[in-house]
């Protein structure tokens, strides 16, 4: 269990995970402190840091030295955007508590609207999307795929077109605080966790600058095994169900080929028929396996105990 920040006046907390993302921290930090000098409320914001092997932190040390509300947390190693932004949730102390993308595909100009829904009695103001300007059709696809997938054989209903950009209120935080489990699934641990919520609709913007550093690909397909495995016995359900199915093909062409074989009727050499039948049923077994290890795979990491993340350090974080 995570320990409890100290009580403070800050209104709203933002953290942002960031990676290699130099030329993108001087441009968001602007947008957001426009959106603050028109919407005077308390705030902090919280750079979540996987070990960069560009000037990423340098920029924003620089950016602390300017604005005392910016605060950074370094990870000891990359431990991915995941860890990144549960670490910063964790040491937010905010009375709502928000997480957005640095490279301003998600407007902060969006902040106020969230928080408004907060202020009126919403636990969870998610951001939803209209449009999705300069994502490719793969990524559309991925985005639609994983949603209609999680939603169908998961135990959430995560809506779709949404992302990370979310504001949620201090209790849903302090109930986030009593999961300990790896890797922590943002949006869908805000699933489970329910409450009031309420989307805030948007159209995405193109990315400000060079291209994302956490992968695309092998992240959407993590996002969406976890949405799965992490939440819903369902899919070794299926594979009960898959197994029974198989098994009744089998004895049902067995059972053919002695009816066929008793009354003399023409039979194929059966070397085809045994190739498919091996592929086939071989198929299956590899599938049940890949997806048994994926469940034992997290049992494995839970049982160990090991911390999600290790914090290198802090800094302009109040003691």
């Amino acid at each position: 269990m995570n320990p409890m920040p100290s009580a403070s006046s800050v209104a709203i907390s933002i953290v942002v995970p960031v990676y290699k993302e130099e030329k993108n921290i001087r441009p968001f930090v602007e947008r957001l402190e426009a959106v603050f000098a028109h919407y005077p409320v308390t705030y902090e914001l919280i750079f979540a840091l996987d070990p960069s092997p560009d000037a990423t932190e340098a920029v924003i040390r620089a950016e602390i030295e300017r604005n005392p509300h910016i605060r950074l947390l370094t990870l000891s190693r990359r431990f991915g955007q995941s860890a990144a932004t549960i670490a910063g949730l964790m040491l937010a102390r905010g009375e709502s508590v928000g997480a957005i993308d640095v490279d301003l595909q998600d407007p902060p100009e969006l902040i106020p609207a969230l928080h408004q829904k907060i202020l009126d009695g919403y636990d969870v103001a998610y951001a939803q999307r209209r449009s999705r300007v300069g994502e490719t059709w793969f990524k559309r696809l991925m985005a639609y795929t994983g949603y209609a997938i999680i939603n169908k054989i998961s135990d959430l209903n995560i809506p779709r077109n949404t992302g990370d950009y979310r504001l949620v209120s201090r209790r849903v935080i302090e109930e986030l605080r009593r999961f300990g489990e790896k890797p922590g699934y943002w949006r869908g641990l805000i699933s489970y966790i329910g409450y009031r919520q309420i989307a805030v609709q948007f159209d995405r913007e193109a990315r400000f600058s060079g291209h994302g550093n956490y992968n695309k690909i092998t992240g959407s397909i993590s996002g969406g095994l976890n949405g799965v495995v992490g939440f819903s016995s369902r899919p070794l359900q299926l594979m009960s169900i898959m197994g029974a199915l198989t098994a009744l093909l089998s004895f049902s062409l067995a059972a053919w080929f002695l009816f066929a074989k008793l009354y003399g009727a023409p039979l194929p050499d059966g070397l085809s028929t045994t190739a498919i039948l091996i592929s086939f049923f071989a198929g299956v077994q590899l599938l049940g396996m890949g997806l048994l290890g994926e469940y034992i795979g997290r049992i494995y990491d839970e049982v160990k105990q090991r911390p999600p993340y290790i914090i290198d350090q802090k800094v302009n974080f109040p003691d």
